[in-house]
């Protein structure tokens, strides 16, 4: 048994010794961690020089004898506790480096690749009558905000009116119900939103129709269980204590609703919102079906086919013209705005959040 006898002090401030028969618990030095990993991954390094160096196996490698050493040592000086402590750290932070080296990697690629088109005709012109070099993503740009836009419209009100009534109201078969349409829709493949949005508009304008509306709708299918399901745990966690203190001061339930609930979770809820506006902002199937594409400019979702960039990006990128250097230079730009667009919805996210959380003091 050991014990820390460091933060164990007398009446004039000096360490009390530690009680007869048990150890004192060391600790490691500072420098061992960097040290360690160093030095693991010198053994590492000279080792694949003399069998045939691997970047992969060289971290690997380096990663494991690190652990491994650490651990040993840590249990020699510091006790079994600390050891597993130290060792379960190493595992979190490799995990944490292997899921962040894939973003690193698509960020890296995006932006070295698209900032070659990255510039004020690329913002400002579209494709009509374009072949080869020059253009831009203009109407694709336009037609994304548009279509997004109105499918938030469509969605905001259903999702955060189905919410309220699951949390405040809901009771019975029809909640029941209710909840277990959305867990579907939740998991739904953005595919079949497509197709269905395809299916409805040509039952109701006939064969062949392409429309902007049309990958609004098919949008909202996939943002309104999103909204749902935010704006649901937003309003579960308002303290039932909140809604009490209302009613008993004779707030009808409506107004507790609005004057109570709703702007105590604003917050959770703007950025449920926001979050959701930002995962179909890049859906490319759905409105690859629904809505088509055009090189022209487009500002009217009911009439005609309008550019997205999602699908911009992915037929320059997929079917390139001749020569192929300009489509894909365009492509790589237009996933780069894409990007850019949702980094933005994410900021505003986070500020909104902090912007309209209750205030504590």
């Amino acid at each position: 048994m050991t014990v820390d006898t460091t933060k164990r002090q007398d009446r004039v401030g000096e360490p009390l010794p530690p009680p007869a028969g048990l150890a004192v618990q060391g600790q490691l030095p500072r420098w061992a961690v960097p040290g360690g990993l160093a030095a693991s991954a010198v053994v590492v390094g000279l080792v694949l020089a003399l069998v045939g160096f691997s970047f992969g196996l060289f971290v690997v490698g380096t990663v494991v004898l690190f652990a491994v050493a650490l651990y040993v040592a840590s249990r020699r000086v510091e006790g079994s506790r600390k050891a597993t402590d130290r060792l379960v750290t190493v595992i979190v932070s490799s995990a944490f480096g292997l899921a962040v080296i894939p973003l690193i990697s698509v960020i890296f690629t995006v932006v070295s690749q698209g900032i070659v088109r990255f510039d004020p005709e690329f913002f400002s012109s579209s494709m009509r009558g374009v072949v080869g070099e020059g253009g831009g993503a203009y109407h694709a740009i336009m037609g994304t905000l548009i279509i997004t836009g109105l499918a938030a419209l469509m969605s905001i009100p259903v999702g955060l009116l189905t919410a309220v009534y699951l949390v405040e109201y809901g009771k019975g078969r029809l909640a029941k119900a209710i909840t277990f349409f959305v867990d579907v829709m939740t998991g739904i493949p953005s595919i079949v939103a497509g197709l269905f949005a395809v299916a409805l508009f040509t039952y109701l304008v006939g064969p062949g129709a392409r429309l902007g509306f049309a990958g609004s709708v098919a949008l909202s299918v996939l943002m309104i269980p999103v909204v749902v399901r935010a704006t649901e745990e937003m309003l579960k966690i308002v303290p039932n204590e909140l809604r009490e203190a209302a009613f008993a001061l004779g707030v009808p339930k409506w107004r507790t609703i609005l004057k109570v609930v709703i702007p105590t979770s604003i917050a959770g809820i703007a950025s449920g919102i926001t979050l959701a506006i930002a995962r179909v902002i890049g859906e490319t199937a759905p409105l690859l079906v629904a809505v088509g594409l055009t090189t022209a400019l487009n500002f009217n979702p009911f009439d005609g086919r309008m550019a997205t960039l999602p699908v911009f990006s992915y037929l320059s990128y997929a079917t390139p013209g001749v020569p192929r250097e300009p489509y894909l230079e365009r492509a790589w730009t237009a996933a780069l705005v894409l990007i850019i667009i949702v980094m933005v919805l994410n900021l505003l996210a986070r500020l909104i959040a902090r912007v309209f959380a209750p205030k504590t003091r």
